[in-house]
């Protein structure tokens, strides 16, 4: 990495310094910035190679901008970084992505400069109209700019966007940041349109001499040259037919290069003109600046704390993930299994499929930032007789609710939902959370959930699904696999939970990732003499009533402990079956809280929440 002193940076300050920055001492700015990126991003962790690739298209925007009048709405929000370095808060980047420090994301609460809290994808048209609109009956005057990337363009909320944007008749700016990457790369036919606008140079260079021709022709050139661009159908339609964006009543201005300060600033001055939508096309390079980034985008997309000379993560205890887990499994069943296939929306790499891609390609679907789509379109996939493995994140496959419910469950369709990051991921914060899947899985008939207790019940919990005949889910934590309890690995029997220890009085009845406190808090009983029963619930629906109604002879409580929130969770319906059978045994519910949980470690958010071993043991106290 080239270090160099940072004299142009240390004039920024407070929002617009910016624009008393000369525009020669730009290319030494976002050198810095990288520099800058890259030293806190090595030591604290978070998405660097999307950062890396928007310095200088953010050194515009701020440029052609008034901020926090102006307004940028950031799709995503994971590349917002360089944005919060240019409105004052550099000085919090020791503090990226911990507790109570600075948000990986935009956050509104932070700085009037952010617009729109956001963490998922293809959201910043859509909000960008609303300012738009409420801009026009308000009568105020402010620019409005969303800034989405070609990865997000393959979700479909961005083209209903799209749609409702060309009825717009005052300005609104949309900045296109195509890096031909999403988390991983793009896929579909909207990747290979784009590719081909980027090759398309030849375009623009035919439409400045086209122009710069007419202009010389006296008396009728030049209007004829106004005429060309005044025309929906202009120049771009003859090289181009069918211009996508045209096509859809939105002005198109580029390809520009994105790490040109002076051309964006040029075409964003140019869209600012327009009247109506106005589509900036910006053509970036993930991970720019830093070479291991740029070899490995997917890897520099969210990375943990790493050596900046070589791109390797600090911490490498080699200690498998429920991901590698998962990964692990579905790799070894695609050579048993021809029906077996993977499905997962822009996320090879992350939900761990990517080792089954390389094996079964034609096996593996990769449908883009699309998780309705993908969902529907396993629910085609198993009615056609194969055994679909839809692998998505907590929190992004509440998106795709709808089409779980109508699609899959009341169709009863053999669907198996893998669901990764569920229950607290930690830095990433409240936006990824997967603090809900229990509560909008359970609500379904027909659906199956399943949470395993450590890495040998994820495998079989996913071998069991793939024999299973309906939808079924299986939730699994971020993070090392636990490998406690491994002399416990009873059949798995539908609906049936397992009884790991004997006892009275206490019974802990523990989902999924809580299994493991809740053997802390069996082992810290033991150590004064007292035995308690520890249980693995195993499924989150069906509820093993059977278990349930067993308890009441030798216990006066029930402790359940869950990941997800309160509500709607595995907790409140075990209360409401013992309520329902007019139980008398008292029963505490271990769940997190109705709240969007900020970020932090996992350990530090689960003792702040009262959920660690210690928390929990104190309250059976105070409450029996």
């Amino acid at each position: 990495m080239r270090v160099n002193t940072p004299m142009v940076l240390e004039k920024i300050n407070q929002p617009n310094d910016i624009k008393d920055i000369p525009l020669e001492e730009f290319p030494q700015l976002a050198q810095e910035i990288r520099d800058f990126l890259i030293d806190k991003i090595s030591r604290t962790g978070g998405h660097l190679a999307s950062n890396l690739g928007v310095v200088e298209l953010t050194m515009a925007l701020h440029n052609v901008l008034n901020l926090p009048e102006d307004k940028i709405i950031w799709d995503v929000g994971h590349q917002a970084y360089t944005h919060k370095i240019l409105t004052g808060r550099k000085a919090e980047f020791e503090n990226l992505r911990k507790k109570d420090g600075l948000s990986g994301f935009p956050k509104r609460s932070e700085s009037p400069c952010d617009t729109f809290d956001t963490g998922h994808s293809t959201t910043s048209i859509s909000a960008g109209i609303g300012y738009v609109r409420a801009r026009e009956l308000k009568g105020e005057d402010y620019r409005v700019v969303s800034v989405i990337g070609d990865g997000s363009m393959t979700g479909g909320m961005a083209f209903e966007a799209f749609n409702n944007a060309a009825e717009l008749k005052s300005n609104f700016i949309i900045v296109l940041n195509d890096n031909k990457m999403s988390i991983s790369e793009n896929v579909g036919g909207l990747s290979s349109y784009l590719g081909n606008l980027r090759t398309g140079a030849a375009y623009n260079g035919l439409k400045v001499n086209v122009e710069h021709t007419l202009n010389k022709i006296p008396v009728v050139g030049r209007p004829m040259a106004n005429t060309m661009k005044k025309t929906k159908r202009s120049i771009k339609q003859l090289v181009i037919p069918g211009m996508f964006f045209e096509d859809m009543g939105i002005t198109y201005l580029g390809p520009v290069d994105g790490h040109n300060t002076r051309q964006v600033m040029r075409l964003l001055n140019e869209a600012k003109r327009v009247e109506g939508a106005v589509l900036v096309h910006v053509v970036t390079q993930k991970g720019k600046g830093y070479i291991p980034a740029m070899r490995h985008p997917a890897r520099f997309h969210g990375t943990a704390p790493f050596e900046i000379e070589t791109g390797l993560p600090l911490d490498r205890n080699g200690q498998a993930g429920y991901t590698d887990i998962f990964s692990t499994v579905m790799r070894k069943t695609g050579d048993r299994r021809e029906d077996v296939v993977a499905v997962t929306a822009a996320m090879p790499d992350g939900t761990g499929l990517k080792r089954f891609k390389n094996m079964f390609p034609k096996r593996f679907f990769d449908v883009g930032m699309a998780e309705e789509h993908a969902v529907t379109f396993a629910a085609g996939l198993a009615l056609g007789g194969l055994t679909p493995v839809v692998a998505i994140y907590s929190s992004f496959l509440q998106r795709a609710f709808d089409q779980i419910m109508d699609d899959v469950c009341m169709q009863n369709l053999h669907v198996v939902f893998a669901i990764d990051r569920a229950g607290l991921v930690g830095s990433d914060g409240e936006t990824h959370q997967g603090a809900f899947d229990i509560s909008y899985m359970t609500v379904m008939p027909n659906m199956t959930v399943m949470a395993p207790k450590n890495k040998w019940e994820l495998s079989d919990m996913l071998k069991y699904a793939l024999d299973w005949t309906g939808p079924i889910s299986i939730r699994y934590p971020r993070g090392t696999a636990y490998d406690g309890l491994k002399e416990h690995r009873a059949p798995i029997e539908w609906g049936k939970s397992e009884v790991l220890f004997e006892g009275e009085e206490i019974a802990v009845l523990a989902l999924g990732n809580m299994v493991k406190i809740g053997e802390e808090i069996r082992n810290e009983y033991e150590k004064e003499g007292k035995h308690i029963t520890l249980i693995n619930a195993r499924f989150a629906k069906p509820l093993d009533i059977q278990l349930l109604d067993s308890l009441k002879e030798k216990h006066s409580i029930i402790v359940t402990m869950e990941d997800n929130v309160k509500t709607g969770g595995f907790g409140e319906q075990v209360t409401a079956y013992l309520h329902q059978n007019n139980s008398l045994m008292k029963v505490i519910n271990v769940a997190l809280p109705d709240c969007f949980v900020q970020q932090g470690k996992i350990d530090e958010l689960f003792s702040e929440l009262k959920m660690d071993a210690q928390s929990v043991r104190k309250r059976i106290e105070e409450e029996r």
